[in-house]
């Protein structure tokens, strides 16, 4: 390939010269100007933009590491923060991980080596022991609670929304709740926990390990949930499902099994998905794309650690 010391001794000028063309330098003479752009033209140079970037030490360049991109959640929070990207004329580089510490590593190894010029983690497997020792190499930003780490945050009080939901169940006179997860790992899902063992205390309850649903992400796992409370012999007569599309299924099961609902089972989804629009499904409604907007903003601003606490709001409809 072309390179611009070619190019200089091509147009009889040093590489210094070149430079200065290629970056709209005022101080050279026509003379030189149209000799270098004639050497590009005959020689049909082409300019290294990532050497460029890198010389710059900016390459233009936010990842994302997100465990799938095929989710709705996920998808919509990437596309707030693609959003912005395309207002500030940043790209993005997505790390689907599948909960893969391997490869949420190589997301991190990219920004010790200045590939990218920050990274946003919407979710994580990889413990904060790890993440501690590449904080030094760039901007990190989560999309969870980091308050007292050194990195910013934009994140959901998964404690608090959770709770407000089962309390809103409980004065509905739902007594036996359950709830339906994604994975039991993870911030989230424990803070989700601690929010039920605490809201069963309070309200003495008894606790019905079997109320609980895991590895609960799609339409399809709805009919999961459906057969096993079937077999139950006291089954929970509400749910509170941290997926649109999970309730979504639930309820599309209930409705060719005549299951009423919520006459016999009561169900409120998360994230107010145009699937709970459609089928009317009570819902906590989170603004992902929001959320998607601040955390990019927070990877490429200059400013000091933040940490911005997204509300979430309770949009009742026809499944309570």
């Amino acid at each position: 390939m072309t390179n611009i010391r070619d190019i200089a001794k091509l147009a009889g000028v040093s590489v210094t010269t070149v430079s200065r063309v290629l970056n709209n330098h005022p101080y050279v003479s026509e003379e030189k100007r149209d000799a270098v752009l004639r050497a590009i033209q005959m020689s049909n140079y082409k300019r290294n933009i990532n050497a460029v970037n890198l010389s710059r030490g900016k390459t233009f360049l936010i990842g994302v590491v997100l465990p799938f991109s095929n989710h709705p959640y996920f998808g919509m929070l990437v596309k707030g923060i693609a959003n912005e990207a395309l207002k500030t004329n940043y790209k993005l580089l997505l790390f689907q991980t599948n909960y893969k510490e391997n490869r949420e590593l190589e997301a991190l190894d990219m920004l010790k080596h200045k590939l990218i010029d920050a990274l946003i983690i919407c979710s994580r497997e990889t413990d904060w022991f790890i993440l501690d020792q590449n904080i030094s190499y760039g901007p990190i930003v989560f999309c969870e609670n980091t308050k007292g780490k050194k990195v910013s945050s934009t994140f959901v009080d998964h404690y608090k929304s959770f709770t407000m939901a089962l309390e809103y169940l409980y004065n509905k006179g739902y007594k036996r709740i359950g709830y339906c997860i994604g994975r039991t790992t993870g911030t989230s899902s424990k803070q989700r926990e601690l929010a039920f063992r605490d809201f069963i205390r309070k309200h003495n309850e008894p606790f019905h390990p079997d109320y609980i649903f895991d590895q609960c992400l799609n339409f399809e796992d709805g009919e999961h949930v459906v057969k096993r409370i079937k077999n139950m012999s006291n089954p929970p007569s509400a749910l509170l499902v941290t997926s649109d599309q999970v309730a979504a299924g639930i309820v599309t099961c209930c409705r060719n099994q005549n299951i009423l609902i919520p006459e016999d089972l009561a169900i409120i989804g998360f994230d107010n998905e145009p699937i709970a629009k459609l089928m009317n499904i009570t819902t906590m409604e989170i603004p992902l794309e929001e959320m998607g907007e601040k955390l990019f903003q927070q990877a490429i601003s200059s400013e000091e650690v933040s940490h911005v606490e997204i509300s979430v709001n309770l949009i009742e409809r026809q499944t309570v």
